[in-house]
């Protein structure tokens, strides 16, 4: 297992997870260890929405999106 230091934690952050350890009955580290891991596995679930998605609607016959006409970009201004 690797560990980690976290320096200059503010106090109102170290004071509301101690609060939040004591809620949840555990000690500051492992309410920390919790908050990481939560926070790691939501990202590699958002990560996989695009798959999440294309598994629903590839029964379904998929969907065709029409992509709108673009224009030339405008010129851009002139400083000075």
């Amino acid at each position: 297992m690797a560990s980690i230091t976290i320096r200059r934690l503010d106090e109102h952050v170290k004071a509301g997870l101690r609060v939040r350890a004591a809620v949840h009955g555990c000690s500051m580290e492992e309410e920390a260890r919790r908050i990481l891991r939560a926070a790691v596995e939501s990202d590699s679930v958002s990560a996989d929405l695009v798959a999440q998605i294309q598994q629903v609607v590839a029964p379904l016959g998929g969907i065709e999106l029409s992509m709108p006409a673009r224009e030339p970009a405008r010129e851009p201004p002139r400083l000075g």
